[in-house]
């Protein structure tokens, strides 16, 4: 999950790394209002996930009231590379002596958080290694030992830093280790990281949150749910219920339990002829609500013309998997060919509850998968 610009400066914030003032608006006129009030010149920053907002008009520098209404109006109207644009950040501008750029990311060959800094920010760290690699610094830590102060001062010498500036970067830095703990982050960037006549300032922000664990925060899972940012809807209802999904471009519908199993069960229907349209797990000891969200969900896509479950129950319960079809089911306005292949724990009373509903389901995956597979082709798969 990626944050925008305000989130994290946010976030920054709250670590006690400096970011220039600001407020965000969500239309011309908050704009204005903000602008006055932090007072000119004033920086109007495009909210949106998608790289180089300048070159393509989404930050604009405004002198004058006029100015903030003319450049807001344009940027919510025309958003940037195609993206709409929702909010923007107001911010007071700083006077730049130099600019740096700051980040900390995980090398996951090295299995290590690494440090990447450089005196010439405001552009790519791409662009950087392509045409300069000699001007990034890396600094490598060792999440079992953790940060210490020898990283910090490779960092600041570096950089050619010192004395009140090289804390004011120390300072920082931990700020930045401690952000990608708490926050379970892939990613904390500041590009550019500004040397201002008032110290050294965030002027931007890029966090990145791994997926997996937003569970554990659950004020930026509200705010997904609000604002899908990248993810699609389909996605957004996965992580709310607790499953995996990923969408493909095929029309046989796919739930299973268990990454492995639903590989196989893609690999299967593959091998008799037909096209997933998804791949979507259920995860192990699934109760009826997630094994209902689940097929509701492959019921209302459209390309979907046959859903094949594939569950075998060992912490999942055969008849919570039951069940949870039923309920879809019967609240769904939707009707399928759904094909169930259903083994394991309570396995008697899942197919008892099947049976009663008049739900074929099978005991080989098998003769499962081809049978999904040949209704789909009779549907015009």
């Amino acid at each position: 999950m990626r944050l925008y610009e305000y989130e994290g400066k946010k976030i920054f914030s709250n670590y006690g790394i400096p970011v220039p003032e600001g407020e965000v608006a969500s239309s011309p006129d908050e704009a204005v209002e903000k602008s006055i009030r932090i007072g000119f010149p004033v920086v109007l920053k495009a909210q949106v996930l998608v790289g180089g907002r300048g070159k393509a008009g989404g930050i604009k520098l405004a002198r004058t009231p006029d100015e903030s209404r003319e450049y807001a109006e344009k940027i919510f109207r025309e958003g940037v590379k195609g993206v709409s644009v929702r909010k923007i950040l107001v911010e007071k501008a700083v006077n730049i002596i130099q600019e740096y750029y700051l980040s900390l990311t995980i090398d996951r060959s090295n299995r290590k958080y690494v440090y990447l800094a450089s005196s010439e920010g405001g552009v790519d760290i791409e662009e950087i290694a392509a045409k300069k690699p000699e001007a990034i610094i890396r600094v490598y830590i060792d999440p079992l030992a953790g940060l210490s102060d020898y990283h910090l001062r490779y960092l600041t010498e570096g950089l050619g830093l010192s004395g009140e500036h090289a804390k004011q970067l120390q300072t920082i830095s931990k700020a930045l280790y401690k952000i990608m703990i708490d926050y379970d982050a892939d990613l904390v960037e500041i590009n550019p990281l500004a040397l201002t006549d008032k110290g050294i300032v965030a002027l931007d922000s890029k966090i990145t949150i791994d997926d997996n664990a937003l569970y554990r925060h659950k004020d930026l899972e509200e705010s997904l749910s609000k604002d899908p940012r990248e993810f699609t809807e389909e996605e957004v209802i996965a992580k709310k219920h607790g499953f995996s999904f990923v969408s493909l471009d095929g029309d046989i519908g796919i739930i299973g339990n268990g990454a492995g199993l639903t590989m196989a069960t893609l690999d299967l229907v593959a091998h008799f002829g037909g096209n997933p349209a998804n791949f979507l797990d259920i995860g192990g000891g699934a109760r009826a609500d997630r094994v209902k969200a689940a097929l509701t969900l492959l019921l209302k896509d459209p390309r979907i013309k046959v859903v094949f479950l594939n569950v075998y129950g060992g912490i999942t319960r055969c008849d919570e998997v039951a069940r949870g079809i039923i309920e879809a089911l019967n609240e769904s306005n939707i009707k399928k060919p759904l094909v169930v292949r259903l083994v394991g724990t309570n396995e008697e009373e899942g197919r008892r509850m099947l049976e009663s509903a008049g739900i074929r389901y099978f005991t080989d995956d098998d003769e499962a998968a081809k049978y999904a597979v040949e209704l789909a082709k009779q549907l015009g798969g």
